[in-house]
């Protein structure tokens, strides 16, 4: 891949633009991507997911790609690989200080007990997941993301967008394959139900008080 291919690849103002670690794993390809990733316009978002590969990523392309990110999505360890040990919300204050400086936020995901999500002013929530019978979790990280994106280029503010994301990953976690991505009208759904039985719950607790 070279940078004179990426050419006709444009973006309009209405764009979101996602990278994947995986790209940037290939020698073949990370140079001409990174220059790329570089040149977009300051307005459009650039979400980034490191992948598993991580380690395979020279840490020169890596910062790189950090210093443009808008948002960055990642699970636990890659997370640590980034910015060194320590708690989620540890980390996720180094990565914004010292990684991803035009970063509106990071989202460090951790399996099924959900997500955090940092804003770049400080704002920090833990989002819960949700609890589902798991019978295959390959995936689960690109659900995650690829609903966390589609919510927020809906506008939904970035703790909802989480939120939305987590139902999403729960949902391809109880499916068999790595595409097991659900629709938006079944994360609905899956939400709507989960409030109900929240509702309800807490109308049981306050009748027995």
């Amino acid at each position: 891949l070279t940078s004179d291919m990426m050419v006709p690849v444009e973006v309009t103002p209405e764009d979101w633009v996602f990278g994947s670690g995986y790209t940037l794993s290939y020698p073949g390809s990370r140079e001409a991507l990174t220059d790329w990733i570089e040149a977009l316009p300051a307005e459009i978002p650039f979400v980034f997911d490191p992948t598993p590969v991580i380690a395979e990523i020279p840490r020169s392309i890596l910062d790189r790609v950090l210093a443009r990110v808008t948002w960055l999505s990642c699970n636990t360890d890659e997370a640590a690989e980034i910015a060194g040990a320590g708690d989620a919300q540890t980390v996720a204050v180094r990565l914004l200080a010292e990684h991803c400086p035009k970063a509106a936020g990071v989202v460090i995901r951790s399996g099924a007990h959900g997500c955090l999500v940092r804003m770049a002013d400080g704002g920090t929530r833990a989002i819960p997941g949700f609890e589902v019978t798991a019978v295959d979790t390959n995936g689960a990280g690109d659900t995650h993301i690829g609903a966390f994106v589609s919510a927020l280029s809906r506008s939904l503010s970035p703790c909802e967008a989480a939120r939305y994301a987590n139902a999403a990953a729960a949902l391809s976690v109880t499916r068999h394959g790595g595409s097991s991505a659900p629709t938006d009208t079944e994360i609905q759904e899956f939400l709507s139900h989960r409030d109900q039985a929240t509702t309800a719950h807490g109308q049981e607790e306050e009748a027995a008080t």
